[in-house]
């Protein structure tokens, strides 16, 4: 079994949903190297999110967006942890839910993805910064 490594920098994003798919493929060379296999997204961060959902109609990222900030306010009376800002512990807890991971299966070297999935980094602050991710593919 081949695996491979490799931690990538992802630039400031504003707040939302944004496709990362092209990013990652093209910061991860070695993934052509695995005939079948698997790679994982890991997000090295508590206030950012990843998930794979649909890649084509902008107006799910903004549905997105929309409903997580209505699933979890700013102005919740109740949060403790605010001295990094009102957008601060919201992130925490958006983060928790859409997950620091996903998982998709390779297949001849590329991303085994439907035809309308594609992969999302979920931006939770308003000025999150930079986005650390680790890839890791293995496989045949």
């Amino acid at each position: 079994m081949k695996i491979f490594q490799k931690e990538m920098v992802l630039p400031p994003f504003e707040r939302g949903f944004h496709l990362i798919t092209e990013q990652i493929v093209d910061n991860f060379p070695k993934l052509r190297n695995i005939e079948s296999g698997m790679l994982q997204v890991w997000i090295k961060h508590t206030s950012a999110g990843l998930t794979i959902n649909e890649n084509a109609d902008p107006t799910v990222r903004k549905d997105f967006d929309t409903f997580v900030d209505d699933l979890v306010p700013e102005d919740y009376s109740h949060f403790i942890h605010t001295y990094e800002g009102p957008d601060d512990m919201p992130a925490h807890l958006k983060s928790s839910i859409f997950g620091s991971s996903v998982q998709i299966p390779v297949t001849g070297g590329k991303l085994n993805l439907g035809t309308w999935q594609g992969i999302y980094l979920g931006e939770f602050r308003n000025h999150g910064g930079r986005r650390k991710l680790v890839l890791t593919t293995w496989g045949e």
